[in-house]
């Protein structure tokens, strides 16, 4: 696809759910196009929509009405057995809990991923681009939580996905190992040219971002676009 051309686009996108109190609403009509290469960032207090949204764009859950195209198919009308090949095949994931095999080394638990790719990246590769060619041997418990979570990186690229998509993946790390994390997945992006979106309840990771979408209340209250992208490094954490 060509640089700019919207890999994603949301219209009217809603999502409620039917809780005993009531229905809630968790995406009140979003209209948005991520272009293809994009390193959005989504802030927003905890219920504002922005997981509901990332996990729609995953293939995770569907909404309850609108349109989520990629690359003009329209997500939303897909079978559960499209979802998971969509899933398989275009969707690198990260979160904020490693989901490590703990009986598997890390090129190992980065293998898993590989093993259902189409064109994967050798799991060597993918360790290197996260900085943990040396520990490929080593078991999730020999690791800290940073290196857990830059295997976690790697797992979820070795597959050459088309977009990675990142829930927290600093919210259980320091500012000092959150940094490490974040420039694995930014040379991870730049190295692939992946579509990236991260959500994170800290601001100041905006600053890396090409643009900051912030939510409130199931809706876009606002966005910033970065002239210039900072690198991890210089973020006021």
């Amino acid at each position: 696809m060509a640089p700019g051309a919207p890999a994603f686009t949301a219209l009217a996108l809603a999502k409620a759910y039917q809780t005993e109190a009531g229905e809630v609403h968790a995406l009140r009509g979003i209209d948005l196009d991520l272009p293809e290469g994009e390193f959005l960032v989504l802030l927003g207090p905890s219920g504002s929509g922005k997981s509901t949204f990332l996990n729609i764009l995953g293939g995770l859950d569907q909404p309850t009405s609108g349109q989520i195209l990629f690359r003009g198919q329209d997500l939303s009308g897909y079978t559960e057995r499209q979802l998971t090949t969509y899933r398989r095949e275009a969707v690198g994931f990260v979160f904020q809990i490693y989901n490590l095999m703990p009986s598997l080394t890390a090129l190992e638990n980065v293998a898993l991923a590989a093993e259902i790719a189409r064109d994967p990246l050798d799991p060597a590769e993918a360790l290197d681009l996260v900085g943990l060619a040396h520990r490929r041997g080593h078991f999730p418990a020999e690791l800290s939580g940073g290196e857990q979570q830059r295997v976690a990186v790697a797992r979820a690229i070795a597959k050459r996905p088309d977009v990675l998509l990142c829930d927290e993946p600093t919210g259980a790390l320091d500012s000092r190992t959150g940094i490490v994390v974040l420039e694995a997945i930014a040379r991870a992006r730049r190295t692939l040219g992946t579509t990236t979106v991260l959500i994170t309840h800290n601001a100041g990771i905006g600053g890396m971002a090409d643009r900051v979408i912030h939510f409130a209340d199931g809706r876009i209250a606002g966005t910033r676009v970065n002239d210039a992208p900072l690198e991890p490094a210089e973020l006021s954490w």
